[in-house]
Order: C-alpha cells, then sequence, then structure tokens
C-alpha cells in the first residue's frame, strides 16, 4: 500500500528546506558556498545538498567549541545540570524518533523500521545511560610517603576532568548512534564537541544538533561540520586546538587520523576496522546457529564493523549449516527501507557497491563457489546477499574487510582448529560463539584476540559493555564507564600543610 511509503511531513519538512551547519548557535553555509549533493541508496537519485566546510570553516567551529569549554556558562555548570540536559536530550530523541529513523532511511539505505527500534532506540537508551555518569565522575585521596621531605604533613588528591574540545568524526553506517556515542560521554564529561559527520550520511546529524539546541545547551558545546574526510576531516583531525580525537571508521583512516593526532599530542580513540568470526561449534542448536550467522552477516546490508563475515563450522555440519544460511538468503526480499516488508536494503553508494561486488568477481577468480547471492542490481545500490564455500583461510575474501553482505564460510575439524582460524586475521573487534557446552565456551573466550566475544548471539551492544577492538581493530573503547575514562584527564595535586 501506498501508506507503507508514506513520509513523517516533518520528515519532508526537514528535506525540503536548505540544509546549512550549526557552529556555535547559528546555522550557516560553507564560506566558499561548496556543497555535497547526497543520493538516496535505494534510487540513487539526488536526496539534499549539504555544505561542504572548508578548512577555515572547521577553525571557526573549534574555536566556537574552545570558548564554550573555557568561558561559557557550560564550563561552570554542576553535574545534575549535565545529567538534567542529557536526559532532556534524550526525551526529545523518543519525541522525534520516526523523524530520526526515516532521515537514517533515506539518506543511508536501511530499514527505516529498523532503524526507529534499533538505531535511534539504542542511541536513547546510550544517552540515558550516560547522563548516569554526569554525577559519579570522581576522584581519589592518597596518603602520600615523600620519603625526601619527611617533615610536614600533605594532602593529596587526584582530580578527573573533562579533556576539553572533542573532535569527532563517525561512519556512515550508524550515523546518528555513533554520534551519540562520541556526543554522550563527551556531554557528562562536561567538555565541548565538533563532529563531522560521514560525507553520505548528514542528515541525522544536522536533526541532532536542532535537538541540542532545542535541549538547552549552551551556544557552542555541539557544533556540526558537514563536508568531506579530505578536506573538513583531515582539517579536524589536524588542529592544533582539539584535544582529543575519538573516530569511527576504516583502519586506513584510522591510521591517518591517528598520525596526524600524534603531531599535537591529541588523545585518541580509534574504532575501525572488522572481520569478525563466527564460530559453530558441533553441540549448538544448528538452526539457531545459521539464523543467528545469517543474522550477523546480512544485518544493515553486512555494513557493520562487527558483522560475522567469517564463518567457521565443525566439518560434520558444514554443508547443513551453510544450507540453511543459503536458504535464509535466498528468501530475503531487497527494496526501499521505507517498505517495512524488505529485509535488505542497498548498499550506501555506487562506490561501495562496486566494491563488494569485486570482492565476489575476486572470489571466483579464486576458485570460490557462490552459494547464493553473488549478483548486484539497480535502480539503487543493491548487493544480493552471498554465501561463499570454498575460499582461502590465507586468500583476501577472508583476510580483508568487504563490509557488505558476503559471508565467506570454512569448516573445522576440532576446537583449537577452531581458535586458530578465528585469530589468524588482522581484526579484532567482535567474535561469536554457537554452543551448548558451556565449560568448552569459557575455555575458549581467554583464547579469541577480540574485543568483543558474544555466546549464542553477535553484535549484541549494551551501554554498559565496553566496545572497541584488539589488533588493527582500533584503540581504546566506546561505552560502558571506560568511555568515561577518555573523556577526562587526571590532574595529581599535592598540598602541603
Amino acid at each position: 500500500m501506498h501508506s507503507t511509503f508514506a513520509l513523517n511531513p516533518q520528515t519532508e519538512a526537514f528535506l525540503a528546506r536548505p540544509q546549512k551547519m550549526l557552529i556555535g548557535e547559528q546555522w550557516l553555509t560553507a564560506r566558499d558556498g561548496s556543497t555535497l549533493t547526497l543520493r538516496n541508496p535505494a534510487t540513487g537519485q539526488p536526496l539534499a545538498e549539504v555544505p561542504a566546510a572548508s578548512h577555515e570553516d572547521v577553525d571557526l567551529a573549534v574555536a566556537v567549541a574552545r570558548q564554550a569549554f573555557e568561558d561559557s556558562a557550560w564550563s561552570r555548570m554542576r553535574p545534575r545540570e549535565r545529567q538534567n540536559l542529557l536526559w532532556r536530550l534524550a526525551d526529545l530523541l523518543e519525541r522525534d524518533a520516526q523523524i530520526l529513523a526515516q532521515l537514517e532511511c533515506l539518506n543511508n539505505g536501511k530499514s527505516a523500521a529498523v532503524a526507529q527500534v534499533m538505531d535511534v532506540q539504542l542511541s536513547i537508551d546510550f544517552l540515558r545511560y550516560m547522563a548516569g555518569w554526569a554525577t559519579k565522575i570522581q576522584g581519589s585521596t592518597v596518603d602520600p610517603s615523600l620519603p625526601l621531605m619527611p617533615e610536614g604533613d600533605f594532602h593529596a588528591f587526584v582530580r578527573r576532568e573533562a579533556v576539553g574540545v572533542v573532535g569527532a568524526i563517525v561512519a556512515w553506517n550508524f550515523p546518528l548512534l555513533l554520534a551519540c556515542w562520541k556526543l554522550g560521554p563527551a556531554l557528562a564529561t562536561g567538555c565541548t564537541v565538533v563532529l563531522k559527520p560521514a560525507d553520505e550520511t548528514p542528515l541525522s546529524a544536522l536533526k541532532l544538533a536542532e535537538l541540542v539546541l532545542e535541549a538547552g545547551y549552551p551556544a557552542g558545546v555541539f557544533n556540526v561540520v558537514t563536508g568531506t574526510g579530505a578536506v573538513a576531516g583531515a582539517a579536524l583531525s589536524r588542529h592544533p586546538d582539539v584535544d582529543k580525537l575519538t573516530f569511527t571508521g576504516s583502519t586506513e583512516v584510522g591510521k591517518m587520523i591517528g598520525k596526524a593526532a600524534m603531531d599535537s599530542m591529541t588523545r585518541v580513540t580509534l574504532e575501525l576496522g572488522g572481520k569478525s568470526p563466527t564460530i559453530v561449534m558441533g553441540d549448538a542448536d544448528l538452526k539457531q546457529a545459521a539464523a543467528g550467522a545469517a543474522s550477523a552477516i546480512f544485518f544493515n546490508q553486512g555494513q557493520v564493523c562487527c558483522a560475522g563475515s567469517r564463518l567457521y563450522v565443525q566439518r560434520k555440519h558444514f554443508d547443513n549449516v551453510v544450507g540453511d544460511i543459503v536458504d535464509i538468503a535466498n528468501g530475503m526480499k531487497l527494496g526501499s527501507g521505507m517498505d517495512p516488508s524488505v529485509a535488505m536494503g542497498p548498499l550506501i553508494s555506487a562506490r561501495q557497491q562496486e566494491r563488494v561486488y569485486s570482492y565476489i568477481e575476486r572470489g571466483r577468480e579464486l576458485g570460490a563457489t557462490v552459494a547464493c547471492g553473488g549478483e548486484m542490481f539497480g535502480p539503487g545500490y543493491f548487493v544480493k546477499p552471498t554465501v561463499l564455500t570454498g575460499v582461502s583461510q590465507h586468500g583476501p575474501l577472508v583476510q580483508e574487510e568487504i563490509f557488505g553482505p558476503v559471508l565467506v564460510a570454512v569448516p573445522f575439524d576440532d576446537i583449537e582448529d577452531a581458535v586458530r582460524l578465528a585469530n589468524d586475521n588482522r581484526y579484532g573487534l567482535g567474535a561469536s560463539i554457537w554452543s551448548n557446552d558451556l565449560a568448552a565456551v569459557h575455555r575458549m573466550i581467554p583464547r579469541i584476540k577480540s574485543g568483543s566475544v558474544w555466546v549464542n548471539c553477535h553484535s549484541a551492544l549494551d551501554p554498559s559493555l565496553p566496545f572497541g577492538g584488539y589488533k588493527m581493530s582500533g584503540l581504546g573503547r566506546e561505552m560502558g564507564a571506560a568511555a568515561i575514562e577518555h573523556y577526562t584527564e587526571l590532574k595529581s595535586v599535592l598540598i602541603k600543610v
């Protein structure tokens, strides 16, 4: 029915107006007038235009954020007030959940229905979780020994203070959620933020900026500059007046950002790529494991940093589990994410579509068997859910991040084999083990080199659990108490009395 595809009138109004960046309390175009054209991934048609910020625009945003951190009411605000503002912001996200979800769908391609119950709801939950931390940031007291100063009494303590101006750069696969992962701990600790959303998906960040102002945050606490990573992202990464950089995206870009940050000794958190293993043991509920493995790779079109893109199944059950996943893939309906009956939407761009398809073609060239999928089509940027078998553990399809709905499946013989194969990759973001033998699972968990290990589920995220990677999957952690540490500095104080 036509109503299935109906947009909220407020979503339509948002898209119809000229888009501008938020710097301080002003909505601005780029100083040089440059713009970026956004496209709807489901159709390939133009969706909106946003400013393409230059380094001068970034300089202005950082200067405004610095002034807000040092001199505004924000710098004198008490923890309880920061807590209440975060609660207010979460309430506004809840009020506008459908609008935000539809913007994510039209800009990113994902299901609007799923975005509302997953992306937006997780953003709300995370902001509320971080609101509680605003009143629980603590230092400590110390009883010093000071052997070189035996005379006198001393009082020593450690303060935990906001790190300062935060430069946040986020990827296009979960635009709103990733922005909130950066924004929550920054605002809870009293930092100010300059957010550079992904080139392709800035719309929900601009809507979020509206809600930050509506919540009552002082001007300059949250700023959004839209534009390319090569210009705006690079300017923010190397800016000497940014105290901390937090980035979610590819390992290759993360390395460049990390190197740029070191020139100014800017604190840095990097949540980068992944090639996560899904390990199905012989004692698992195999139907449940197959459904879980399919969801682990095909959710969000496979555009998930911790997607279960490597499947390892105990050899005697390999054909049955792969067959069940193929059946699931072949039954998935592809189309616009505005249609709630659609199981999988398009990839983000024509470039990503070509990239993902090139890996499938490379697999064919290397002798892999395409068990299902293996095709791309349009209009829009679609790739059918694909399962490849007969791939080499050391080849590019197993070792490199594809970031699309492509699953490579490999059999294993025993636990030792499974652990070896799972760890045989430069990434270490997530992993899942499917088994009912909890004794064996607990023996495996410490041996898996990964920031998260899920058992009988995959990509299950909670605000209280730190998320981040081993090896080339990044530095530092998002979420949980660990996030507070990354947005604060420690200051030791010693007083002779």
